[in-house]
């Protein structure tokens, strides 16, 4: 870029937006999938955008219009500033510091961006929602004056609100630990898609949209939606409220592009982490040393470096909370609605459980540094149970909280102690069969993209996981018997005595399944070790 292109009025705007349509026509030319891809998200946003502007057109002269237009831009706004924490590879124009040694000032470069960023699928779709929302709601003359500014504030309200959030966490973003929310962006969706279900379901119980209208009033004075609340004002001839509502956007806007301003200066005026001497976060980084929580010796150090993989490993921080949301999301979301039963608590027994499940998967090829301390079915035995002891300071106390959570949701306490045996009985089966299943099927976790089986080993993965599961189904029978014959025989007074039992069970099993393991973990180390090296 030269310096006179750079001086000349309106130059950078006009670049951004000519680097931006260069990246898309590149990035499609360079390979089909991912051509195809792009083609047929936008057919499916395209047909998505279309139906729900058909939708927002129907509801025209609907007494609950309002209400329902402020929560869709309510909602499309939070979309824009979530999607760049968990999706920042999806646009490499997200990224500042690219630009940050072009000889551009701060305020023409937000400029040239903020037009850039109306180029794609994402603002199409809003463009789309706000022209539905605006066609609902404005009735007269002076409602369709204001609709137009009203639509241009909430597509560049959106659209400032994802940069701004980009520009603040773009170091967060390029580093190891935003890679691990885009490798937890699936679990936000899929909660997010069981909270739309519960909220239609709630909707639907509640007898029509008379629900939305308390938090559609809030929703319509902060924007984006105040803009589309504007028209619906403006509309009721309340004009002294609508221009309020404009305003409030207004104000909002300008907020977020001196947010994104001060942002880039930050970015492209301070050092970061590779232009710092070594020496200099030396000195708050921590010393290595054992927790007082953990025992000593080797059983201590395989706990810890356990623990410091779910904490900082992306595949098994993203397994680990997959399985803790699920886990509580199922029992409490069908008791909130009112179709689910107290056994559904196991549910998080269960899904925590399947973590016991490829133990030395999850080490990779580091799994040669683990093997070299194992000599013999004594030293397999401290390892395996070590790796259970570390799994059971989250589980055990995360499995009694949802099933407590579940029981008063519910409200049927005295079922608790038989449910809270019965899942200690899973747990300890799982457990069981886990580490058996570790020691016999292993597999390797790739580290790399979204996959959890390396090509040529899904096989072993379905064996190892679904076959486990179906011996500790059998391995539980006995405790799943006993609790049948007490409500049979009409002794529910003494479910009481499955706490104890199915704790007990769940323990004594738990031992004996990583007594049969340890041996064949043993003799098995050079096949564990090819087995999980691979990819």
């Amino acid at each position: 870029m030269t310096g006179d292109a750079v001086r000349a009025p309106g130059a950078p705007t006009a670049t951004l937006v000519r680097l931006k349509l260069a990246l898309l026509r590149n990035g499609l030319r360079a390979s089909s999938g991912r051509r195809a891809a792009y083609v047929t998200s936008l057919v499916f946003v395209l047909l998505f955008a279309a139906l729900q502007l058909l939708g927002l057109i129907a509801l025209r002269g609907n007494a609950h219009a309002a209400a329902v237009c402020a929560i869709l831009v309510a909602v499309l706004g939070l979309g824009w500033a979530v999607m760049p924490l968990f999706l920042p590879s999806g646009d490499e124009t997200l990224d500042p510091t690219r630009l940050a040694m072009l000889p551009l000032r701060p305020r023409p470069l937000v400029r040239g961006l903020l037009v850039a960023s109306l180029v794609g699928i994402g603002p199409l779709f809003t463009l789309c929602l706000a022209v539905g929302a605006v066609i609902s709601l404005a009735h007269g003359t002076a409602a369709y004056v204001v609709a137009v500014p009203a639509v241009a504030l909430t597509l560049l309200t959106c659209v400032a609100l994802a940069r701004a959030v980009a520009a603040v966490n773009i170091r967060l973003l390029t580093s190891r630990k935003g890679r691990d929310l885009a490798v937890l962006s699936g679990l936000v969706i899929a909660v997010g898609a069981q909270v739309v279900n519960f909220g239609a379901r709630k909707l639907g119980s509640a007898g029509g949209l008379d629900a939305l209208d308390p938090a559609g009033d809030v929703l319509a004075w902060i924007p984006p939606s105040s803009a589309i609340g504007a028209v619906d004002s403006v509309s009721r001839g309340e004009y002294v409220a609508g221009a309020a509502r404009l305003a409030l956007c207004v104000l909002a806007l300008a907020g977020l592009l001196y947010a994104w301003q001060r942002a880039l200066t930050r970015l492209m005026t301070s050092p970061d982490g590779s232009t710092l001497q070594a020496a200099e976060p030396a000195r708050g980084r921590r010393t290595t040393g054992g927790s007082r929580l953990l025992p000593d010796g080797r059983t201590g150090t395989v706990m810890e470096r356990a623990l410091r993989y779910v904490w900082r490993d992306p595949k098994t921080k993203a397994a680990w909370v997959t399985s803790l949301a699920i886990g509580l999301i199922v029992p409490v979301f069908n008791a909130l609605q009112g179709t689910g039963s107290i056994y559904f608590a196991c549910f998080a027994a269960g899904m925590l459980g399947i973590q016991m499940y490829n133990q030395f998967g999850q080490d990779t090829s580091a799994f040669w540094m683990v093997a070299m301390t194992i000599s013999s079915p004594r030293d397999a035995y401290a390892e395996l149970r070590a790796r259970a002891l570390a799994l059971l300071m989250i589980t055990l106390p995360y499995a009694t909280l949802v099933t407590v959570v579940t029981t008063a949701i519910l409200g049927d306490w005295r079922a608790l102690p038989e449910v809270l045996g019965l899942s200690f009985a899973l747990l300890g089966a799982m457990l069981a069969t886990g580490a058996w299943s570790s020691a016999r099927f292993p597999y390797s976790i790739p580290q790399e993209g979204y996959k959890n089986v390396v090509p040529g080993q899904a096989g072993l993965a379905w064996i190892s996981i679904f076959g486990g599961m179906v011996a500790a189904a059998l391995l539980c029978a006995p405790v799943i018997a006993f609790t049948i014959w007490l409500h049979v025989s009409a002794t529910t007074s003494a479910t009481w005595v499955l706490l104890p039992l199915g704790a007990g069970y769940g323990g004594l099993v738990t031992l004996a399944g990583l007594r049969l393991a340890a041996p064949r973990t043993a003799s098995r180390l050079p096949e564990i070790l090819a087995a999980v090296s691979k990819g």
